[in-house]
């Protein structure tokens, strides 16, 4: 059933733009979320704005911190994302999803919100790099190159309220240019300019996962793992399973080493042996 929003009028349409920050590229392989905004909007309007640090649960990367300068000591009592993932959900509630490059964003906050035990939001996506792709000539379809071209200039470049302001004002220029040039009207118009609906990330099918896996998972248990690393050095190790993920056609388990105290990412395919620790 298509969704209502799809046939609004653009200036019916509440928009809500994010943006995430992250301490790497791939969710599947342990990177999370370090700060998340949400820019509410409808007809030119700002109607509300959402910014928040969180704590990843791992360190930020050297290459992280080149972009968003966002250290640990920056992060130092930011909540992690399951204590903000309600507030996260009711900024986009009824509203368009926008971002740029939206399926990275998505990907982030899917997997954020499958290990805080969330729902995951099914709303139209609306994604500004797609529509700068398959609407213009931009030399580059960065954000900040886009964004440059329009004149608009970030108030923080790769800051996540920074960059979801940018975002909605070059959105804003999109939806007032293809009005008047190819007479688009609804979101279903300026959705199909894009190339067509862009899904939400899906998760890991739990009929896949052995069934401890997902006992773990559902009821947060720790497991035993029997685990044989890439060079070939067999350990055991008691985790925390946080969520599962897949990278270039493997799964990963992404897990908090109860004995270190630190996050990792193990290879489905190199567990040799899990089993449910219960606590004596």
């Amino acid at each position: 059933m298509a969704d209502p929003l799809l046939s609004l009028p653009l200036y019916q349409v509440t928009f809500a733009v994010l943006d995430v920050e992250t301490t790497g590229l791939y969710p599947a392989l342990g990177d999370a979320i370090c700060e998340v905004a949400v820019l509410r909007g409808c007809d030119g309007r700002v109607l509300s704005q959402y910014q928040q640090l969180v704590d990843p649960g791992r360190p930020i990367s050297p290459e992280a911190y080149a972009v968003n300068r966002i250290s640990s000591d920056l992060l130092r009592g930011a909540p992690p994302f399951g204590r903000i993932a309600d507030q996260v959900l009711a900024c986009l509630e009824g509203a368009a999803v926008v971002a740029h490059n939206a399926p990275f964003d998505l990907s982030f906050l899917v997997a954020a919100l499958e290990e805080a035990g969330r729902p995951i939001p099914n709303n139209p996506v609306v994604d500004t790099l797609a529509l700068a792709r398959n609407c213009y000539g931009f030399p580059s379809n960065s954000l900040q190159a886009v964004a440059g071209r329009l004149g608009i200039v970030p108030s923080r470049r790769h800051r996540a309220l920074g960059d979801a302001r940018a975002t909605w004002r070059v959105l804003e220029f999109f939806i007032q240019d293809l009005q008047s040039r190819w007479g688009i009207s609804t979101l279903g118009e300026l959705i199909r300019a894009q190339g067509g609906p862009i899904p939400w990330p899906r998760s890991v099918p739990r009929e896949i996962l052995p069934q401890v896996l997902t006992e773990a998972l559902e009821r947060k248990k720790p497991l035993l793992l029997r685990y044989c690393s890439s060079e070939g050095q067999v350990t055991e190790r008691t985790v925390e399973p946080l969520r599962v993920g897949t990278y270039q056609g493997a799964v990963y388990l992404v897990a908090r080493c109860l004995s270190r105290g630190e996050q990792r990412t193990f290879r489905l395919d190199r567990i040799l042996e899990m089993r449910l620790h219960e606590w004596v």
